[in-house]
């Protein structure tokens, strides 16, 4: 279960749900373009993260809680991003290293505010290197801008880039690295091992 925290931002009411002791730290988590915070993969992360002492929270940015059908801006995003975090730490909810994360376009505002939010990394999970079909539309200034240690568990299928190709773009960042699991951009096809590709990054960044 988790607690359901509806914070306003500039862009209308968003919603965080919260759950988890933080003991570990806390695990910050926004959503795609195509779909909310009941991704399998974003489920999946969290229970296994939740069990291991993180706080986790999933954020639905204002576009989602409105009802529409097509995502923000990134600017507007961001903003909204921001804004959730600023109420969090108000309220005492984030406890020991923050890390942020999502998967796709929600991986995207992790890593651009990153520094900003003091982040002890970025979990990215099915990170849109590039708009299907279009890779000179690359979004790897995002990735290599993080500024903070960074993971991406990407699917080996994944037509918004290929494993290999993020990787190439991380090439030389050592506290950069690239899970490859089974699937396509959505990683439905074992959440098991993308949880556990997850945790794994986790335990080395708070080791």
């Amino acid at each position: 279960m988790s607690d359901v925290h509806e914070i306003g931002t500039p862009h209308g009411p968003a919603r965080a749900h919260v759950g988890g002791s933080g003991r570990a730290g806390t695990l910050v988590l926004g959503h795609g373009a195509g779909g909310g915070i009941e991704s399998a993969d974003l489920v999946a992360v969290t229970e296994e993260a939740v069990g291991a002492g993180w706080r986790v929270v999933r954020v639905e940015q204002p576009w989602r809680v409105a009802g529409k059908r097509i995502a923000s801006a990134p600017p507007t995003l961001d903003a909204g991003w921001t804004a959730v975090l600023d109420r969090l730490r108000a309220d005492d909810v984030v406890t020991g290293p923050l890390v942020l994360g999502g998967r796709s376009a929600g991986a995207r505002v992790a890593c651009r505010t990153a520094v900003a939010q003091g982040a002890a990394g970025v979990l990215a999970l099915a990170f849109p290197l590039h708009p299907p079909g279009r890779p000179e539309k690359s979004r790897a200034a995002e990735l290599t801008g993080a500024g903070v240690p960074l993971v991406v568990v990407q699917g080996e299928t994944d037509a918004f880039g290929a494993p290999a190709a993020v990787a190439a773009v991380l090439t030389g960042r050592a506290t950069a690295s690239v899970y490859a699991v089974p699937g396509d951009h959505s990683l439905k096809k074992n959440v098991d091992v993308v949880a556990a590709a997850a945790m794994s990054w986790l335990d080395e960044l708070t080791a």
